[in-house]
Formats: structure tokens, sequence, C-alpha cells
């Protein structure tokens, strides 16, 4: 493995190999495996579980890691192509990938979409770019539409809880928040529960559903792994037999880059109460579980029943992150490289 961009471009064998080094380095982690490796960790967006857990990551394994975040403890930067640079960014990509990779051994990257063109946001043009000036090995830590690391470790998780990756209803839900927040998270977290082989249902306000583009690539994966999917608007029709609900809001698709009409959507869907509530769950299964990538505001995405009841499984999650993240910088070392 050269590069960890998505899980969409790695086997099934592939994911489950790191999957189970993920398992191993839980409990039994070689302290001196990276000795000597370094990661620079470029951050154009800001970050907690993340940062923090790819740094613990490199310590664990004997390796260390320097953090540079544009705008905060260095210059602005620029990726686009033919631009002047007349505003606020003092660096270009061109210029400083090429440089941050002479100071260590692997490059991570987190740059959220834009938000104001859905097309180009597509595209995912700031990691498309990076990777095309890159020459080490390249960690995707979110970008425009992909978060795999959010996606192995919440894998990780469903294996941890013993849920399966066949026939179990999972529900992507779209829930309040008072911001237009990218669709990184949905789009990976939709693949991520395909590639399971899980039947997944999509919950959204009107408005919301996720990009058609999105919807043809994970109807073409659905039918390779014999999953179902469906779409719809209706809270008990989703929520019917579900053994994970996946809560999260997203940008809308449909005012995409049109904050007035964002905000219309926005205050319909809060009429209709898209905060997950217990009641949710009343035509769930018994044991089904809440899941979130966090940072999750309470009582306006989630309430506090939810997220401090028997179902909650964030911080699982989140402790995930640490030991998949572990397993990636491993497969990009290996033992036998010189």
């Amino acid at each position: 493995m050269k590069q960890f961009l998505s899980l969409r471009d790695l086997s099934s064998a592939e994911i489950d190999s790191l999957l189970a080094n993920a398992k191993g380095l839980e409990t039994n982690a070689d302290r001196s495996r990276l000795e000597g490796k370094v990661l620079g960790l470029l951050f154009m967006n800001p970050s907690v579980r993340t940062l923090a857990s790819f740094q613990s990551a490199m310590a664990r394994l004997g390796g260390s890691s320097f953090v540079i975040a544009p705008g905060q403890n260095s210059w602005d930067m620029e990726w686009r192509r033919d631009c002047t640079m007349d505003g606020d960014a003092a660096e270009h990509f061109k210029e400083a990938i090429p440089v941050l990779e002479e100071y260590c051994d692997a490059l991570a990257l987190r740059c959220f979409a834009a938000g104001d063109h859905l097309d180009e946001d597509l595209c995912d043009p700031i990691i498309n770019t990076v990777a095309s000036l890159s020459k080490k090995p390249l960690i995707n830590l979110e970008s425009a539409m992909d978060h795999p690391c959010q996606a192995l470790a919440d894998w990780k998780t469903m294996d941890d809880l013993g849920i399966g990756r066949g026939k179990t209803k999972f529900v992507l839900s779209w829930a309040d928040h008072p911001k237009a927040l990218p669709l990184a998270v949905p789009v990976a977290t939709l693949d991520m529960a395909l590639r399971r082989g899980m039947d997944v249902t999509i919950l959204t306000p009107r408005g919301f559903e996720l990009p058609q583009s999105v919807m043809a690539s994970a109807a073409v994966l659905a039918a390779g792994t014999g999953s179902v999917l469906h779409e719809t608007n209706d809270q008990s029709e989703a929520m019917d037999g579900a053994q994970i609900l996946y809560a999260k809001s997203w940008q809308s698709t449909v005012a995409y880059g049109d904050p007035e009409y964002e905000a219309e959507l926005r205050a319909c869907a809060r009429q209709e109460d898209w905060q997950v509530r217990e009641s949710w769950f009343d035509v769930a299964l018994s044991d089904a579980r809440l899941m979130h990538c966090l940072p999750v505001r309470r009582n306006v995405v989630v309430a506090d029943e939810v997220l401090d009841g028997r179902r909650s499984v964030v911080t699982l999650q989140a402790r995930n992150r640490l030991y998949t993240q572990m397993s990636v910088l491993c497969h990009l070392f290996p033992e036998n490289q010189e």
C-alpha cells in the first residue's frame, strides 16, 4: 500500500489485513516498529481526534511527527493552479509539498470542502492536487468527499461489537446542526457500510439527499455486494428493524453554496425535529446502536439521553481511530522496507 486516500482504492483483502493488524496492535504494539520514521501532518482545517490519534500512533510505534497548520503556525497556503497570489496565501503547494516531504517519510493532509460549488467539491481537488505533487506515502485525514480514517475505525467498531457484515440494517441519517457541514463523512460512511455488505437506508429531510453522482456510485457498489440501498424522508420507515443509526449533519445539495436557501431548509427540518432522541429507536432492534464521528453538539444533533445511554458507541469509535491508524502507518512502511 503506497497511499491511503480512500477505502475505494483498497481490495477486500487489504481492508481485512488492515483490520486484523489493528486488532493485534490494540494489545501488542511494537514500540520500535517505526523508529526513525517521521510523519508530516498538514492541517488546512481544525482537528481534535485526527491530530491527537495520529501523533499518538506515531509515538506508540517509535516514530515522531510534526504539525503544520497554515494560517496558524505557518504561512497561509494556496493550492489552485495558475492563480495570482495577491491575497493572504504566501506559499503555494507546488513549493510547500516537495519541501515538507524532504523533512518526513510520509505526509498526511486534512482539507475540507470549500462548500461553494458542488461539482468542484465532488472532484476532491485539494487532496488530488497534493497526490499529484507527492512522492512520499500520503494519508487522507479528511478531504472534500472522503474520510477513510474514520470509515476504517467505524468498520472495526462494528466488528468489535459483533455486528455482522451481511444483511444488517444500517441507517445513515441527517441530523440537525446550525452549520452547513461537509459531505466527506456521510460519503465515506455509505461506502464503508456497503463494502461490508450491509443493507443501507439513507434518511434525510427533503433537500438534504446525497448527490446523484454519489448515489449512482453507491448503487453500483450495492449491486456488487448484494446490499439493499434505500432512501427515505420518513424516520419510522428508516428506523424499522435498524441495527445501527449513524447520525451526521451535512450540507444541502440543492442549496449548495446558497446560505440563505440552506438556512430555510434547515429551519424546515428543525420544525420536523431532526435531533436524534431515544424515541427514534422505538421501532429499531432492541440492541440498536448510535454511531457518530464526533464532535457532536449535545441536544442539537443528538440528545443527552442517547449519548449518555446504552446505545452510544461514539467513544469506542474514537478509540479505534488510534489502532486502525497505527495499522495504516505500519502498512505504509513494510518491515522489510529499507
